[in-house]
């Protein structure tokens, strides 16, 4: 998979892992145990299973907000039953969120619409997404 198109090099953003060094399950999260009460960031979530697939990419100022909200979100909860459902999220400068956001949804193609991504006029910024030495 050529994520970067060419000679473009990208930023390893340090997605979260648990202690263990594994994904956390999205429905198993605490936000505000994990700390991410006001805290700003890039997030991505995917399920796992027999037919793995990216499902949201998202920024938030409140990473904890933006984790209950996808927990209560239809389209992208529906994912649970293809396989558990992972997150991941990395604390990128507010000024590179949208590019970062933009890079990853073009890239990725994540199935749940994200409304904020359709309307980033900033230039992509990329970055590995989660799991890319796995690929």
């Amino acid at each position: 998979m050529d994520f970067f198109g060419g000679n473009q090099t990208a930023a390893d953003p340090q997605w979260v892992r648990s202690k263990s060094g594994s994904f956390l399950r999205l429905a198993d999260l605490d936000p505000e145990e994990s700390g991410l009460t006001g805290i700003s960031g890039v997030y991505v979530i995917w399920n796992g299973g027999v037919s793995p697939a990216w499902v949201y990419v998202g920024m938030a100022d409140d990473l904890a907000a933006a984790m209950h909200a996808a927990g209560g979100d239809e389209d992208i909860m529906q994912y649970e039953v293809h396989g558990r459902l992972y997150v991941t999220w990395a604390s990128v400068r507010k000024n590179y969120q949208p590019g970062v956001v933009r890079f990853l949804t073009e890239a990725l193609q994540p199935r749940a619409s994200n409304p904020e991504a359709a309307v980033i006029t900033a230039k992509p910024v990329p970055v590995l997404p989660p799991a890319y030495d796995a690929l």
